[in-house]
């Protein structure tokens, strides 16, 4: 892990999230600058900067629980879609090295570029909770 890394100290509890699941490799929490309601980052605990760096068994761990999380994501916020976003490099529009994949929910009619703007904690937590919810249904698992 990276002492300068932000999602390096949400994975050590010492930054605020709004974690929806995690285990031993991997962590799923909600952007706290959501494109929409239910944006979520899944992270592995491990630091590695992109795709090319992370290990193919990892990745295919991670990828297993993506998709697990983008089925209770869609559940839980009453999506009419799902995209998945992943970004290498500055030059692929990643911001934060650390690698990362967003599961970020859709709506029909909903355009697709907003102002990413900061929500509250605690509205935060209100739809982690109801897409913890939705990890737990079988549909998800």
């Amino acid at each position: 892990m990276s002492d300068q890394c932000v999602f390096c100290r949400i994975v050590r509890n010492e930054a605020s999230r709004s974690a929806i699941y995690e285990d031993d490799e991997v962590l799923a929490i909600l952007d706290f600058r959501p494109v929409s309601e239910g944006h979520t980052l899944v992270i592995p605990k491990k630091h590695y900067e992109n795709i090319f760096e992370i290990p193919e068994e990892e990745a295919a761990y991670l990828f297993r629980i993506v998709k697990k999380i983008a089925g209770a994501v869609r559940l839980g916020v009453n999506a009419d879609g799902i995209s998945l976003v992943q970004n290498n490099g500055k030059a692929a529009n990643q911001v934060v090295f650390h690698l990362h994949v967003h599961i970020i929910p859709r709506y029909e009619g909903q355009k697709s570029s907003r102002p990413r703007e900061v929500v509250e904690a605690n509205f935060l937590d209100k739809v982690a909770d109801r897409i913890r919810e939705s990890v737990l249904t079988e549909h998800t698992l």
